[in-house]
């Protein structure tokens, strides 16, 4: 069975889960000790991870940070950590939440549809050596260049 908790423990614990979300360690380690934790658990194990940070805009939270592990993923650890943070969200009165995904990600871009976000803005040239990402990563053949922001209501 799996649950969902707030997460108030050592974070560099979760460092391997936030290293699959976010390609850029520079990138990481600016935002990885800030905000909220969740993380998912099958009995003691910890499966995936979601972080959750204030936005810059008044009654607005980002999802920063989300990861599976990758023999988790497909079985609903995402969605469960989604509905922990819009409960969240909801119960500090947020009126929206976004998050943001590579273009490149076809799995994350329909991940985030099906969990009810919409497309937002893109952001080109997003990723690349100037923001700590290596030259020439790609995802699915696609290469790594853009940014998509998704929003919801709460």
């Amino acid at each position: 069975m799996i649950r969902v908790e707030e997460y108030h423990h050592d974070r560099e614990i979760l460092l391997p889960l936030f290293r699959l979300a976010d390609d850029s360690n520079e990138q990481l380690l600016a935002y990885y000790d800030q905000g909220d934790l969740f993380v998912a658990r099958v009995e003691a194990a910890i499966v995936g991870h979601a972080q959750i940070i204030s936005a810059a805009e008044e009654g607005v939270f980002e999802l920063k940070s989300i990861a599976v592990e990758p023999q988790w993923q497909g079985k609903g650890v995402g969605s469960l950590l989604i509905a922990s943070i819009i409960a969240y969200c909801a119960t500090r009165g947020a009126a929206k939440l976004i998050v943001s995904t590579a273009a490149a990600d076809i799995d994350n871009l329909r991940f985030y549809q099906r969990q009810g976000f919409r497309m937002d803005r893109i952001v080109r040239d997003a990723f690349g050596p100037a923001q700590g990402y290596a030259e020439g990563i790609s995802i699915n053949s696609i290469p790594l260049r853009d940014q998509i922001f998704f929003s919801m209501d709460i």
